[in-house]
């Protein structure tokens, strides 16, 4: 007994000491402040909680824009399960599928709707704005080209969808044109519609122009090949082949007149996807199965300055050049195709050199037509 009661004694010393010990050597440790986990993850640089309310609204308005398709889609189908509204929807689709052919013919522009407080904040979500270098005669039809295509264009909206374009070149009636699927969304079809945009079809192209003059499209050029290369601090352009726009102006005997938009690159990040890579090559293959392409980008959140999939804030200006007359021609050859095209390359170039020290101080390198 006497020596078990010995051995647990020494036990319960050597425990203690042992306790000791280690707590000491904790004490002499240095530990670094914890940060939120969010933060040592994704390095997430949140939005702060006092942001002045004319900047929340213009988030808010970008917000809105971005995700239209998705709203208007959800709010159909939220329609749709009403049963009784079933005829009311059903009549619509009808309508919009075999007689309404507005995208084709010119739209329906509203100056109201194109004119509410919503675009402005759109607007100076960035800020985007437009510069003109001349002004333009109402008394003939006017193609305007729009460079670069960027990811989705968002200086194109502001510049030629909103009343503001009214107002600098009163008398011309501006349709900016984008692909006919669009238009096969319910509801969202009718915003569009409201905003004087309309089908890039050459149909559509021709019954605008004919309407006389003052009447003007815009064609954002570079198309979906063109959104592959639109990196921040680049200007790569998808130009040369592009003679279609060209050759509808000759036919209309419609004015060119090339449009540069500083900054429209830059409002989003893109991956890699130089030639030659795997991304690039599967971006090609979908744009060749379904006619458009799906570049892997991304930019802010609603909360985040750094992770989502909203727009940089970061300028825009559209730089509206000095038009280039052109003789009508109903078939006009490829030699004078080709020649009108190098007076419009001309003036674009024009155009980057007068004013990139201005709107493009942080390019990485010049202007490039890349095909």
């Amino acid at each position: 007994m006497e020596t078990r009661s010995t051995f647990s004694t020494a036990t319960r010393t050597l425990s203690a000491s042992s306790l000791r010990e280690r707590l000491t050597s904790i004490s002499t440790l240095t530990t670094a402040p914890l940060r939120p986990l969010p933060r040592i993850h994704a390095n997430i640089d949140f939005v702060p909680a006092k942001i002045p309310r004319r900047r929340r609204l213009q988030t808010l308005a970008v917000a809105i824009w971005s995700t239209m398709i998705a709203i208007t889609t959800f709010l159909f189908l939220v329609l749709a399960s009403f049963p009784p509204l079933w005829p009311v929807l059903a009549w619509y689709m009808l309508w919009v599928l075999y007689v309404d052919h507005s995208p084709e013919k010119g739209g329906r522009i509203s100056p109201w709707f194109r004119s509410i407080k919503f675009w402005k904040y759109f607007s100076d979500y960035y800020p985007a704005s437009f510069l003109k270098t001349c002004d333009l005669p109402a008394d003939r039809p006017y193609v305007f080209g729009y460079h670069p295509h960027g990811i989705i264009g968002m200086g194109a909206m502001c510049t030629f969808a909103t009343e503001g374009f009214s107002e600098a070149f009163p008398g011309i009636v501006p349709h900016l044109l984008t692909l006919t699927s669009n238009f096969r969304v319910p509801f969202y079809r009718d915003v569009l519609l409201a905003m004087g945009v309309c089908s890039v079809s050459r149909q559509s192209c021709s019954n605008i122009l004919n309407g006389g003059p003052g009447q003007s499209i815009t064609i954002v050029v570079g198309g979906a090949a063109e959104s592959l290369s639109a990196h921040p601090g680049t200007a790569d352009l998808t130009l040369r082949k592009r003679l279609g726009f060209i050759k509808v102006a000759i036919q209309h005997g419609a004015d060119l007149v090339p449009v540069f938009s500083f900054g429209e690159n830059d409002i989003y990040e893109q991956m890699p996807n130089e030639k030659g890579t795997t991304v690039y090559t599967l971006q090609k293959k979908f744009q060749n199965v379904f006619g458009f392409t799906l570049p892997l980008f991304h930019g802010r959140g609603l909360l985040n300055y750094n992770l989502g999939l909203l727009p940089y804030r970061r300028r825009i200006v559209a730089v509206i050049g000095r038009p280039i007359p052109v003789e009508k021609c109903e078939k006009p050859t490829l030699d004078e195709v080709r020649r009108v095209q190098e007076r419009y390359i001309e003036e674009l170039m024009w155009i980057w050199h007068t004013y990139k020290d201005q709107f493009a101080r942080t390019r990485r390198r010049e202007l490039n037509i890349v095909e």
